[in-house]
């Protein structure tokens, strides 16, 4: 039998295509028969949506943080919303029924709560038999991604194991397989093929700074922090879509007092962890795990708040990141690693406790044992 998979996310260039892309690929390496479909569910329901509320939420959290950290995972608000987010679904279900009963699906995967909502709702209004497996792309749960008739949870942390637990789940439906990332995320080339190929610097440790697909956070002022450091070392900044930064970086290469590499969206960000010292990023949940993965130290500055202040928390706790308020303060972390190798030894020993490289591997396989029941 020749299985057919959903999956539905939000937003390209985000955690949520990025994991979505990396189950694709796992359920291909299980099974190079299966047909897959992805599909960015709010572009596919609501395009001209899409467009106002991803612009409105990169200005709410770049101007007034504190306005998002109120509005997410607010219980009182999950609740008062509940009537509107139905009428939202249904609204959407002539669509959807389109895309379901076009292409079949034996099972769907969800990597954000608004599909894994909309796709529940039509599964409990139309009495339909079709497995539902939601993957949490950060370390912790939000009520916007709690219902009853989801089949499987894929999961990253003991505290989201207990959320759901106590909001009801049934134990067996919950699976702490960890964030799913790019199957083969560890397989890179030799540290000297990676340093050549990135025109990075073969004698000098080397700091990667990035600040999520958008180029968000302070990284200019970290950057001229950085420079005033006396230890020598290299930088390399990953602007993203971030175009301003990307010029403004450019323009001051020069003026900049260690050697500068600038790039904006890049592929085989694995070829530049393994050879980092450290990432200085905002904890995004894919490239949080990523790094774990591959047993990369991280400052983390500027978290979101809502879920990268949630997932920050849970890498602090585990000894796997150092945080930062500012630039200086970025700095002068990145000193200390570089004075001391055994802080940085006990924090790659860390990441090893935590790190789930299998992840998309594990979730595909529970996906095709879903859709063969």
């Amino acid at each position: 039998m020749r299985f057919r998979i959903l999956l539905m996310y939000i937003s390209p260039r985000s955690g949520h295509h990025a994991a979505a892309l990396a189950i694709d690929k796992a359920l291909h390496q299980i099974d190079p028969t299966i047909t897959t479909s992805l599909v960015n569910s709010f572009r596919y329901t609501n395009p001209i949506l899409e467009r106002i509320i991803s612009e409105t939420y990169l200005k709410v959290i770049q101007t007034t943080p504190e306005v998002w950290d109120f509005l997410y995972d607010n219980p009182t608000l999950v609740k008062n919303t509940q009537t509107f987010r139905k009428l939202i679904h249904r609204f959407n279900s002539k669509k959807l029924s389109k895309l379901i009963e076009g292409f079949k699906p034996d099972a769907v995967i969800c990597t954000q709560a608004f599909p894994c909502g909309m796709v529940a709702d039509y599964k409990k209004r139309y009495n339909l038999d079709i497995p539902i497996i939601a993957v949490l792309t950060d370390y912790c749960p939000h009520s916007y991604w709690f219902y009853d008739n989801v089949d499987a949870y894929i999961v990253s942390s003991f505290i989201a194991v207990d959320r759901f637990k106590k909001n009801g789940t049934p134990a067996d439906r919950i699976h702490e397989f960890g964030i799913p990332i790019e199957p083969n995320l560890t397989r890179v080339p030799s540290p000297e093929t990676v340093r050549v190929r990135w025109g990075l610097d073969s004698r000098l440790p080397i700091v990667l700074l990035m600040g999520g697909s958008q180029g968000l956070g302070p990284i200019r002022n970290v950057v001229q922090e950085l420079a005033q450091l006396q230890e020598q070392f290299q930088i390399v900044v990953i602007c993203g879509s971030n175009g301003t930064l990307r010029r403004w970086l450019e323009r001051h290469q020069k003026k900049i007092k260690k050697k500068l590499v600038v790039l904006g969206f890049v592929k085989e960000i694995n070829e530049l962890m393994s050879v980092s010292l450290v990432l200085i990023t905002k904890p995004g949940g894919l490239t949080s795990a990523e790094a774990v993965v591959m047993h990369l130290p991280m400052i983390l500055i500027n978290p979101i708040p809502g879920q990268e202040a949630q997932n920050a928390r849970i890498l602090l706790n585990k000894r796997i990141a150092m945080q930062a308020v500012d630039g200086r303060e970025t700095a002068l972390l990145v000193q200390k690693l570089l004075r001391d190798p055994q802080l940085v030894s006990d924090m790659r020993e860390a990441t090893r406790q935590m790190a789930r490289p299998h992840s998309a591997i594990e979730t595909a396989a529970l996906a095709l044992r879903l859709a063969r029941r």
